[in-house]
């Protein structure tokens, strides 16, 4: 049974997302705030998901997400009851891997937590890839460059893997979009270039060397023309 961490310091929301959770056959972690929710993240390191509200007491969610990040690529979803621009540029920029606004459909939540499981959980990427220096580890979900440990969120992660898998192929931005965060996703194509961007920032001059913008099109990973 996989556990998913839900913070959130309103207990309605708190026990409405808990009773769909159980519905669903995973085990709710319930946190009333910030700090409680690291604690319990620190004493379940198996946690599969992570769902957070940004306004809570103390540490909020987009400082739980941040220090998450630090140590895990585990999916985190921000449910909050802000939705202007600034504030889902600053959760994802924090690693969060969804977006979700107040009030939703608890039903629909659900489908985001069991896409999210799905694309960290794809039993066909179970593989290592290589180029230069850089080493993606799907069975261990990692990425090694230089021998150093990278910590990317699943998305930047799905990014990485994609482009990586297929050297030199160009994809879209919208395939990118349908094949990562699904068809169902109704933000727009910046949410793919902000993401790349980030990716090619935490991978320093590997990424400013490999991950091509093709303009008009999409993005490429570039093989060394010296290799």
């Amino acid at each position: 049974m996989k556990k998913i961490l839900v913070a959130d310091d309103e207990k309605l929301i708190r026990r409405l997302v808990s009773d769909f959770l159980v519905q669903e056959g995973y085990e709710p972690l319930l946190a009333n705030d910030g700090e409680e929710a690291l604690k319990l993240f620190e004493e379940n390191p198996d946690t599969a998901l992570l769902i957070l509200d940004i306004m809570m007491p103390g540490v909020d969610g987009w400082e739980v997400c941040r220090r998450i990040r630090e140590r895990s690529t585990v999916p985190v979803i921000m449910l909050t009851a802000r939705s202007t621009e600034y504030d889902q540029l600053t959760a994802f920029d924090a690693g969060a891997d969804d977006y979700v606004t107040k009030p939703c459909s608890p039903s629909v939540l659900m489908k985001r937590v069991a896409a999210l499981l799905r694309r960290g959980d794809n039993p066909s990427s179970s593989k290592v890839l290589t180029m230069d220096e850089l080493k993606l580890d799907s069975f261990a979900h990692e990425v090694w460059l230089d021998g150093r440990s990278i910590s990317l969120t699943l998305k930047e992660y799905s990014i990485l893997q994609k482009l990586l898998a297929v050297p030199g192929r160009v994809f879209t931005r919208e395939q990118l979009l349908d094949d990562i965060w699904g068809f169902d996703f109704d933000g727009d194509v910046r949410t793919v270039d902000s993401h790349v961007a980030r990716l090619r920032t935490k991978l320093g001059d590997w990424g400013a060397q490999h991950i091509k913008t093709i303009y008009g099109a999409g993005y490429k990973l570039e093989v060394n023309k010296d290799a």
